[in-house]
């Protein structure tokens, strides 16, 4: 499998400097949608990267401590409620990618986006379905995002302990909508999100 996502990245090395960039958080009701940007070396392969969502999260830590060491570059943004709520969430992830991109220290010549639509950048993309199974720079984008955001999330849950964001990570639960309705939106709710329901 890691040689297959590999081989994918390989065929865009004609390009120069690759990068994969990836999202995790698009769909819940609180908190930030994190993405990350990652420049793989290629002579220095990562044995297992998958889709992060296909991976336990014993195995997300360990491969966010493997991509974070033997990386060539990096980037990790955080992109908040507000942000959201101004953009919309589509915005706000296009926004955030824009900003990995350009925040990874060795720049990208061409980036392998995941899913069906780029940010506007200064260099060529690609978008690329389930690029988060296909491509293992997009794969270790995923897992970076992903790990990222569920620390963060475990973070929030002791501030925020009412909403037990630390079993559910802010996505919308039958268990989450009722402890909204018990304790009311908080600043880290995303508004646009919570209008339908009636929340705001």
């Amino acid at each position: 499998m890691t040689k297959e996502l590999y081989d994918f990245d390989a065929q865009y090395a004609s390009h120069g400097v690759v990068c994969g960039v990836d999202e995790a958080g698009r769909g819940p009701l609180c908190g930030p949608v994190c993405v990350a940007a990652v420049v793989l070396d290629e002579s220095d392969v990562i044995e297992g990267l998958n889709d992060s969502k296909k991976l336990s999260e014993k195995k997300r830590e360990k491969l966010y401590d493997e991509i974070t060491r033997r990386a060539r570059a990096y980037s990790v943004v955080l992109v908040g409620p507000e942000k959201i709520d101004e953009l919309n969430i589509l915005g706000a992830t296009m926004f955030g990618m824009r900003q990995a991109v350009e925040g990874l220290a060795v720049a990208a010549d061409f980036a392998l986006i995941d899913g069906n639509r780029c940010p506007q950048l200064a260099i060529p993309c690609e978008a690329v379905v389930k690029g988060d199974a296909r491509a293992a720079c997009i794969s270790a984008a995923s897992i970076l995002a992903k790990v990222t955001r569920d620390r963060y999330m475990a973070e929030l849950a002791k501030e925020y302990p009412q909403y037990h964001l630390e079993k559910h990570k802010g996505y919308p639960t039958k268990e989450h909508y009722a402890l909204l309705d018990e304790y009311g939106v908080a600043p880290i709710y995303r508004k646009s999100f919570l209008k339908k329901r009636g929340y705001v």
